[in-house]
């Protein structure tokens, strides 16, 4: 048995975890003192709607903190206990912070409910300032998240859905300042917040299948695992059959494990060499633990047959 585990990209993994962290800091300093702003400005308004905006708020900055605190964590060296570090704790916040985003939107919703039944007088004029500032706090937020390699970190993407909330919200809310200051109808606000809240609640239900699969050793969506076997097999002539895979993701990296059998190389370490290879040209596959097994082929035509990919080594031994 084998093992691999590259680290040629760890100079460029560091500058983009450390560039994940300068993006989610920026963001939680901006909402956290826009959030403070809402509040002052809910209170000398009397909008109950602009105090509900700044709860939100105050969970999109917790959801930030959490991933800050989670990419920190991350970061510490595996040890005898955990030997894979830290780095399923960035999944783990993307979960909760997806939970969380779905638990808001129910409580959205039904408050939505409630004030269209029971409309409640609204400051439109105070609503409309307000608001635009908000769009454009969560404008710089959502950027800020969005740079990089921000689209490829789970943990950053939770976050930038909580501020994708109150972006849609914050333009809600426009919208509804606008109707309720020209036309009076307080409805508006209520309605168009449950329109919003079924946008973010497609996008939180999808990030908790993402995060739930990867929590539940489930293989990367990106990686096709029989199409794997079958690659292996094809186009590295000595291999006659790869079983008992297991292949999952910890943080970021695809992590695999693997029995193949071979023809009995020349060099094994060269043979090995060149799985290896294959899994991270094709796969991005850097972490690699390889059990090689001997089963010499009887007869004159097996070599061939192997290399021509006839017989019926292609199968699936378990």
């Amino acid at each position: 048995m084998a093992h691999s585990h590259s680290d040629h990209s760890a100079p460029h993994q560091h500058q983009a975890e450390d560039g994940n962290r300068s993006r989610l800091l920026a963001a939680f300093i901006v909402t956290a003192v826009y959030m403070l702003a809402e509040i002052i400005g809910g209170v000398l308004s009397g909008s109950l709607a602009l105090l509900a905006d700044a709860g939100h708020m105050l969970t999109d900055a917790a959801a930030l903190l959490m991933a800050l605190l989670a990419l920190q964590l991350a970061r510490r060296k595996p040890n005898s206990r955990h030997t894979f570090g830290l780095l399923r704790l960035t999944t783990l916040a993307a979960f909760v912070n997806a939970l969380a985003l779905l638990v808001i939107t129910v409580l959205i919703v039904w408050e939505a409910v409630q004030r269209f039944a029971h409309p409640q007088p609204v400051a439109g004029g105070a609503m409309l300032v307000i608001a635009a500032g908000g769009l454009l706090a969560n404008l710089l937020s959502f950027w800020l998240l969005h740079r990089g390699s921000a689209e490829k970190n789970l943990n950053v993407r939770a976050a930038a859905l909580h501020v994708m909330g109150d972006l849609l919200g914050s333009v809600g809310a426009i919208a509804a300042a606008l109707i309720i200051l020209f036309t009076g109808w307080t409805p508006a606000d209520p309605i168009l917040s449950v329109l919003v809240s079924l946008l973010v609640l497609r996008s939180g239900w999808r990030l908790i299948r993402e995060s739930s699969h990867e929590l539940l050793e489930g293989a990367p969506q990106t990686i096709d695992v029989e199409k794997l076997q079958r690659t292996l097999t094809l186009q590295i002539q000595e291999v006659r059959n790869v079983h008992h895979v297991h292949l999952w993701q910890v943080g970021e990296k695809p992590v695999i494990t693997l029995h193949v059998q071979v023809i009995p190389p020349h060099d094994h370490d060269a043979l090995l060499a060149r799985i290896h290879r294959h899994l991270q040209q094709h796969y991005q596959i850097e972490h690699a633990t390889v059990q090689m097994e001997y089963q010499r082929c009887e007869g004159e035509r097996c070599d061939m047959q192997w290399i021509a990919g006839g017989g019926g080594g292609h199968g699936h031994h378990h």
